[in-house]
């Protein structure tokens, strides 16, 4: 058996992401996970505070937490004159299963609340390997019964709920979609999954190929896996809650929008769910973008290929809930 090569990502990079890249002062060193959230911690203290709308209300909520676990918290995201039985998305935020927080994604959430003037929800669960699966799904789908429950409180449309997340939190929000589509107290009218995180395994040609240190690459994406599935990333066992390219049954679930870069390592993971969604008869459409790593829509927000991916998005959301 041969290993893929490694990929370059300098060569297929244009200037203006290649510059940014370069310029990354950070390697993503999952060994130590203590280290790297107190790195992100430092770097995110020492940026600029990103621009929020002047007209999105954020409000923190308690939901019931699982059976035996603490309660859930759940931001909400609400546009001054929000219409009333308006759609609702509920976002899950990304960092390998072990870092981030719902802080990090406020600028993307309340920017989505005042686009598209809908509420948005995004969910505060437990991190690994403190809390391993099937902990951080199980707060997830808390968070979204949550939200559903509270439908007419909350003035939003219990039939118009959509799920998504990016990375990590988009290979949640895919095993969302599985836990609530197999429990059926929840209808999930959508699901937008960016560079989803979605197999333990790492047996892809993009797995293997993307170790590049500044990045989310190889040696970090296994770490992650180890961490959320408590040493047993690989297994025979995993749930497909847990890594949804184990799923075996992918009908009924709601209609699906994924996006990744054709630099990520995610890539070829993501595809064969699409393809494989597709086959399932659920409707479903792929966005691959030539020139993106992961996470670089965030990282080079103003480029012309970014704004591109962001506004391919948007309208994808606009039409699921706003018809």
């Amino acid at each position: 058996m041969t290993t893929a090569p490694t990929l370059d990502l300098n060569l297929q990079l244009d200037d203006e992401h290649r510059a940014v890249l370069d310029g990354m002062p950070m390697r993503m060193d999952l060994a130590d996970i203590e280290a790297a959230r107190a790195g992100m911690a430092e770097r995110r203290a020492a940026m600029p505070a990103p621009p929020m709308p002047d007209n999105v209300a954020m409000e923190d909520h308690m939901a019931p937490g699982p059976e035996g676990a603490p309660d859930v918290m759940v931001r909400t995201y609400r546009p001054a004159g929000l219409a009333t039985n308006a759609p609702a998305f509920y976002w899950i935020h990304g960092g390998g299963m072990v870092l981030g927080n719902v802080e990090m994604s406020d600028p993307y959430c309340a920017g989505i609340a005042a686009q598209l003037n809908i509420l948005v929800a995004s969910v505060e669960y437990r991190l690994a390997p403190e809390h391993p699966f099937p902990a951080p799904i199980e707060d997830c789908y808390a968070g979204l019964k949550w939200l559903a429950d509270s439908a007419d409180a909350l003035g939003i449309d219990r039939d118009r709920i959509a799920i998504g997340g990016g990375s990590a939190g988009g290979g949640l929000a895919a095993g969302l979609a599985l836990v609530a589509r197999d429990r059926g107290e929840v209808d999930v009218c959508f699901q937008l999954l960016v560079y989803p995180m979605i197999d333990d395994r790492n047996t892809t040609r993009s797995a293997e190929a993307i170790t590049d240190e500044r990045v989310w690459n190889r040696d970090a994406n296994l770490h992650g896996w180890d961490a959320y599935l408590a040493g047993n990333a690989g297994g025979d066992d995993v749930s497909p809650y847990a890594a949804p390219a184990r799923a075996t049954d992918l009908a009924g679930l709601p209609p699906t929008y994924i996006n990744v870069g054709v630099l990520d390592l995610f890539v070829d993971e993501d595809i064969t769910y699409a393809q494989r969604l597709m086959a399932a008869g659920v409707p479903t459409e792929l966005h691959v973008y030539p020139g993106a790593f992961h996470g670089s829509p965030g990282l080079v927000p103003n480029s012309a290929l970014s704004q591109r991916w962001a506004a391919d998005e948007l309208a994808a959301l606009d039409r699921a809930l706003n018809g």
